[in-house]
């Protein structure tokens, strides 16, 4: 079952103070390329999202972010009472006005305010860790769901491929006797007296040479196994990119070896079935 590299995944958390929401994003990409967004006081733990994130999603553009939204209730930043009442003190010699105006002037100053360094909470650390696993598994889903619609799509063009082939090797016999008639009709033309058995023996190295029936068996083949290994337990893009290489291969060898138009015709309809393959396996995990 195959494993498409596009996919998105989510998870909230809904804490007493807070609401905590975990993305992932993923595209299509050569090896893994990981981008992790998160509030400061989370950056001790990205080495080990990374370590999961490569473990579970193997490899593609990974965009992942955590988003905290805080309620009112839970701040990090408080008031430095005593520093502000000696800077109302202080005003109060200095200029006339009541309390409420003195006190707005007050916490502008410096040190009027106090931001407590936060430390991680090992409970709610686990809570999110959770919700990180979880919005993987949606990606996951969502990366098998798209992966159905690709090896549907692979099948098909598949199965057009080998009915091509088939079309070529029923009409194999008909380009070697092609290929007999002109050859002996040019001879003749040449009106030149000619050694026959010499003739034979040169035209049977001739055709030899434009046979295709190694690809042909070939070709079937590599199909086969294409199809075997979308089937397969894992995802593998890299080793149907690897089969696909080795169709085209025997397909322009067909194509080059043909030397008949009906062929050639066949050839250019499976190497263009082949490339719409190509263009969609950049996107197998």
């Amino acid at each position: 079952m195959i494993h498409s590299m596009t996919g998105y995944g989510k998870s909230v958390l809904q804490l007493p103070t807070k609401k905590i929401t975990i993305e992932l994003k993923s595209l299509n990409s050569k090896n893994l390329d990981l981008n992790a967004r998160m509030p400061s006081i989370y950056r001790e733990k990205e080495l080990a999202i990374r370590k999961l994130l490569a473990k579970k999603l193997e490899r593609g553009k990974i965009d992942f972010s955590i988003y905290v939204e805080t309620t009112a209730e839970d701040t990090s930043t408080q008031i430095n009472v005593p520093v502000v009442k000696q800077y109302i003190n202080q005003l109060k010699k200095v200029v006339d006005g009541d309390d409420m105006d003195l006190l707005k002037m007050a916490v502008r100053f410096p040190d009027a305010l106090n931001t407590i360094r936060e430390e991680i909470d090992e409970t709610e650390w686990q809570l999110i860790l959770t919700e990180i696993h979880t919005a993987i598994e949606n990606l996951t889903s969502y990366r098998l769901s798209e992966g159905k619609v690709l090896e549907q799509d692979f099948n098909n063009r598949i199965v057009t491929i080998a009915d091509l082939l088939e079309q070529v090797i029923a009409m194999d016999p008909d380009r070697i006797d092609g290929v007999r008639e002109r050859l002996t009709k040019g001879i003749e033309e040449l009106k030149e007296k000619y050694d026959e058995n010499r003739f034979e023996q040169e035209l049977v190295y001739y055709i030899e040479k434009f046979d295709i029936t190694e690809e042909k068996v070939r070709l079937k083949n590599h199909l086969d196994y294409f199809a075997e290994s979308l089937n397969s337990k894992d995802s593998n893009g890299k080793k149907l990119g690897f089969i696909s290489q080795e169709m085209g291969r025997e397909i322009n060898t067909i194509g080059s070896k043909s030397n008949y138009a009906p062929m050639q015709q066949l050839v250019v309809q499976m190497k263009d079935e082949l490339e719409k393959i190509k263009e969609q396996l950049l996107n197998v995990l």
